[in-house]
Formats: structure tokens, C-alpha cells, sequence
């Protein structure tokens, strides 16, 4: 009988073995379900409409920044919750610049990019509980870490937890409320016409959702 040397006996046993221990793999699932629910609701069934724009009040080469709009938000809670939000884009790839902040507005008849707009959020605007001020906080490490609190504005986006506080200067994150009444304000661009099909009107046909995440 011939004899399988002793390194490649070794060999074909760590082969084995490694390929045993690959057969399996474990999985969790874990997750807690809570009684608490809030209830985002903007003014004018969160509707902003310019009306019709004529191109002539629009920059041929360079972007056009339309007048801001204004939306009242208020999120009532059915008990005191920790929460944040985001938003999420449903015009996804439709933005003429890449990033979180900003929201497409779908595209022109020659598939170009109409424009984007951003949804902005002020302490200052902004009414929590019976709170004497209101501080923004927000994390881009999914809940991990939180900013600093302070009372300048900033755009929702649809990775950056955007939460609230009472407290400035803190990196504790958000603090339970139960109510809160803000008013937003909603800024759009335009592309240069230079890059649109205008040979019809072209349709802002923006839309997003604003999503409650409870921490």
C-alpha cells in the first residue's frame, strides 16, 4: 500500500477541517417593537408649487435659485419618544448635484436633470414641548455619535440623523418629546436652460418623504 507522506497528510486534514467549519453560519435577529408612534404632518398636504415659470426668468448658464417656500411640520407623538428624522429621496438620480441634502426634481423630456431642491430646518423656528430653546443635533454614524447641539439651521438629509435637544453645546444626542411644531423652509434650483429641452414645459416634479426613526 503506498503511503500519502506525512506533510500532505497534514495538509489534506487542515483542508478538512477549514472546509467543516465554512459549512455553517449563524444569523440574529434582533429588534425591539414599541408602543410609541409619531406622526409627521406638513401644512398643505406637503405641497409647494411655483405655478408656471417662464425661461425668461431664468439663467441661461448658470443655475436659478427660485424664491424660497415655506411648509409648517409638526410631529405629534402618542407618548415621549427619542427620534429623528431623515428623508428620502423618490426621485432618486433625478438631482443635479450628488449629494444627501439635496432632492431631484425628475427629469425633462430628453431625460435631463430639471433641478433640486433642499428642505431646511430651524431652531430658531421651532417649538418642542414646553422647551425655552431648541437645539439641532445630528449623526452620520447612524445614531453611534451625535454633533454638537447648536441653534443654526441645517438641511435634512436622507443618511444624517437629524434629532433635537434642549440642551446646547451637548453631544448626548436627541432628547424624548412628544410634540414639535417647526417651520421649514424649502429652497430649489433650477439647471441652466442651456441644459434643458424647452421645446415643452418641463414639469418640477419633486418628491420625498420624510421618515421618523425612533432611537
Amino acid at each position: 500500500m503506498k503511503r500519502i507522506p506525512t506533510a500532505l497528510t497534514a495538509a489534506l486534514l487542515l483542508s478538512t477541517t477549514c472546509a467543516l467549519a465554512a459549512s455553517t453560519a449563524d444569523m440574529t435577529v434582533n429588534g425591539i417593537i414599541t408602543p410609541v408612534a409619531c406622526t409627521p404632518i406638513f401644512s398643505n398636504n406637503g405641497l409647494v408649487d411655483y405655478g408656471k415659470i417662464s425661461r425668461q426668468d431664468l439663467n441661461v448658464d448658470k443655475r436659478t435659485q427660485l424664491r424660497d417656500q415655506f411648509l409648517d411640520l409638526n410631529i405629534s407623538c402618542n407618548a415621549v419618544a427619542r427620534f429623528a428624522l431623515i428623508m428620502r429621496d423618490n426621485r432618486e438620480g433625478s438631482a443635479i448635484v450628488n449629494s444627501e441634502i439635496y432632492y431631484g426634481l425628475n427629469f425633462d423630456r430628453s431625460n435631463n436633470r430639471i433641478g433640486l431642491f433642499s428642505l431646511h430646518f430651524d431652531p430658531v423656528r421651532t417649538v418642542v414641548d414646553a422647551w425655552p430653546e431648541v437645539y439641532r443635533t445630528d449623526s452620520t454614524t447612524g445614531g453611534r455619535a451625535w454633533s454638537t447641539s447648536r441653534s443654526s439651521p441645517i438641511p435634512i438629509g436622507a443618511q444624517s440623523y437629524l434629532g433635537f435637544t434642549d440642551v446646547a453645546g451637548s453631544t448626548a444626542g436627541p432628547v424624548a418629546i412628544q410634540n414639535l411644531s417647526s417651520r421649514v423652509t424649502i429652497v430649489t434650483v433650477i439647471a441652466p436652460t442651456s441644459t434643458l429641452d424647452l421645446s415643452d414645459d418641463a414639469t418640477l416634479d419633486g418628491s420625498a418623504t420624510l421618515e421618523v426613526l425612533y432611537l
